[in-house]
């Protein structure tokens, strides 16, 4: 993978460096090299005193059955960071995970996904308490968190692993997220085609560390990525204030 240069849209240090995508949509808006690294001190700063956020579903990084009283959901919807800083928001969401999904290599790396090569896409394992979430309105959250009318894109980011795609995990998931698809095709609030793909799941493979809770470890970081992208004011867009 080629660098980019732009540092804040780096992971961590010796991380391997962003999607063409996400590092284009930060070069697009010439930010100065003098802010870069004013914010890259801001960063390293809050780590040095300690002040890193911790995120409430730390513990779960990898991809584990769920328990008797808990249920997964599998959801794609772009850059993976920003589906679990959204899910981590609801009540009764337990744990989530980044990974990648529906592709034919075993156990991909990030910089193998990016490539394009292996088929698989950017997603989330949601782990959730059903008596206190429903599926039903986990898929409600999902569609209103995507842009589902573009086909291997979201937002700044372009490529297949960006497509958006509902994975299901068993036969009752699969019919309810086609009943909340048939819904939304009724009631959509935009003109253009949903194309959000509706799957059965196969292997997820949870993602290198450095990515899960990306936005709690690198808030800064985090926060100029997902504002350059776009992605809160194209959902508004679409889908209104929430």
């Amino acid at each position: 993978m080629t660098p980019t240069g732009i540092e804040m849209d780096r992971p961590a240090r010796n991380t391997p460096p962003l999607p063409a995508g996400r590092a284009a949509a930060a070069a697009s808006r010439g930010v100065a090299a003098s802010m870069l690294a004013a914010i890259g001190l801001v960063v390293g700063g809050l780590a040095v005193l300690g002040l890193a956020a911790v995120s409430p579903h730390a513990a779960a990084q990898t991809s584990t059955p769920a328990a008797a009283n808990t249920a997964r959901a599998t959801f794609a919807g772009g850059c993976f960071w920003c589906v679990e800083a959204d899910f981590d928001k609801v009540p009764g969401v337990l744990s989530t995970t980044s990974g990648y999904i529906g592709g034919r290599t075993p156990n991909p790396t990030y910089e193998q996904v990016s490539r394009n090569t292996t088929g698989h896409a950017e997603a989330v394992e949601i782990v959730f308490d059903p008596t206190k979430v429903s599926y039903e309105t986990l898929l409600a959250k999902y569609w209103r968190s995507i842009d589902p009318t573009t086909v291997d894109r979201q937002f700044c980011d372009s490529g297949s692993p960006y497509r958006t795609a509902i994975f299901a995990n068993d036969a009752a998931q699969l019919e309810a997220a086609r009943r909340s698809l048939a819904e939304l095709q009724r009631t959509k609030p935009f003109a253009e085609p949903i194309v959000t793909r509706i799957e059965q799941a196969g292997p997820f493979y949870p993602a290198e560390a450095y990515h899960q809770d990306y936005y709690l470890k690198n808030p800064v970081r985090y926060r100029y990525y997902r504002s350059s992208c776009g992605r809160d004011a194209r959902l508004e867009a679409l889908w209104g204030r929430p």
